[in-house]
């Protein structure tokens, strides 16, 4: 039976997101911050991403904070951009962010609440002053405003930015404070890239010691499979000189991590992570630049090794490089009777849910092919079954 693939929206399934020829912008994680001068220094974090199966990330924060003054309430704060080219645009009057859920703080065990309100964004020259917006005096700009996605002022036409805040009142005792700070995030995507997960780093430069005293980073794929990549820089960029101040390891799970260049020999950090966790950890941490997790099919898509099955991910199913279509007077198209290595390559793109979950392949051919696969890690203890198969999985299988 010849299989029927649907010419650009399987050739970047992956953009099922997107509008027209750009991307979604969702929002971005963040760091604390204070809203005022103080003596609190951040000696220690531990910042752990999951990168899940339902479209979103989900943030866990663990923060040390030293107070080396007299017990004191210091205001805090949470700053969130405000999304674009997504459904949900319009500002929301209540100041919650439409792509933000479960947002809790803790500090030294204690619940805090939460106020939400509207303000201007902050930008690379300044800060987020964490002044809260009047909406009576601003409304969303129409389509004849040059679409403008932030906000227009009724009097003054003067356009911002802004973003949603999200602030509490710490009160910090003398010495050590524990904080603990959770929320989910969904994840922007766009043309070649199934998700983004942009977080800023930067702000946690506003504390009194300028610096994250003891940092640890970790990316966690939990139940799940998979595929990211970081940019590790270009020549003569801080990024680069940020990730050479220490090294990753895998703590739990199957993982692989090498060093991908793009067409244009721009450098990431590309990941397979299969239920673990990779993490990166560093002393007298001052970030230079914020980070991009992102699904790495962009940096793949012009490279001549990228073969049928490249790049995978249990939500967006495959990308078939344009190569492999055939032109008809319908578009382009998948031919299965083309053939990968002396393999279908429809029969490869059946098998690439199981060899995601590290399936060991019994036919030669299949199995030198998915072992040429970088991301590919065997496991001999997985017991063949669909039943943790995703929705675009099991769609995929029988088609």
């Amino acid at each position: 039976m010849k299989l029927n693939f649907f010419a650009v929206t399987l050739l970047w399934l992956m953009a099922l997101v997107a509008r027209a020829n750009d991307g979604v912008y969702f929002v971005n994680g963040n760091q604390i911050v204070p809203l005022q001068e103080t003596d609190v220094e951040v000696t220690k974090e531990v910042l752990t991403i999951s990168i899940c199966d339902d479209g979103y990330a989900r943030v866990d924060v663990l923060y040390e904070f030293t107070n080396r003054g007299l017990a004191k309430v210091v205001d805090m704060g949470f700053e969130a951009d405000a999304p674009y080219n997504s459904d949900d645009d319009a500002v929301q009057k209540s100041g919650k962010h439409p792509y933000i859920h479960d947002f809790t703080v803790e500090m030294n065990g204690q619940s805090l609440p939460i106020r939400n309100y509207v303000m201007k964004s902050g930008n690379d020259e300044e800060d987020a002053d964490f002044v809260p917006l009047d909406l009576n005096l601003w409304r969303d700009p129409g389509e004849n405003d040059d679409e403008w996605t932030g906000l227009l002022n009724k009097q003054t036409k003067e356009h911002i930015n802004y973003a949603y805040a999200y602030c509490f009142k710490a009160n910090f005792k003398e010495g050590k404070n524990v904080v603990h700070h959770t929320y989910r995030y969904k994840m922007s995507g766009g043309i070649y890239r199934h998700f983004e997960i942009p977080y800023w780093l930067m702000p946690a430069m506003r504390w009194a010691n300028h610096q994250i005293d003891d940092f640890t980073l970790r990316i966690k794929a939990e139940n799940t499979a998979k595929q990211f990549s970081l940019h590790k820089g270009d020549k003569d960029e801080n990024i680069e000189d940020m990730w050479r101040l220490a090294t990753w390891r895998l703590v739990d799970g199957a993982g692989k991590m090498h060093v991908l260049k793009d067409k244009w020999d721009n450098e990431y950090y590309e990941f397979s992570l299969r239920n673990g966790t990779y993490e990166w950890h560093v002393k007298n941490f001052r970030p230079t630049e914020n980070i991009l997790i992102t699904s790495p099919e962009s940096m793949l898509y012009y490279r001549d090794d990228f073969k049928l099955g490249r790049f995978y991910d249990r939500t967006a199913s495959v990308l078939v490089p344009y190569e492999l279509m055939e032109e008809t007077d319908d578009g382009p198209k998948f031919s299965t009777d083309a053939t990968t290595e002396g393999i279908l390559n429809s029969r490869i793109l059946r098998n690439l849910p199981y060899a995601n979950r590290g399936y060991v392949f019994k036919d030669q051919k299949l199995a030198n092919y998915f072992k040429s696969l970088w991301w590919y890690m065997p496991d001999p203890s997985w017991q063949q079954s669909t039943a943790d198969f995703t929705e675009e999985e099991q769609e995929w299988i029988k088609k």
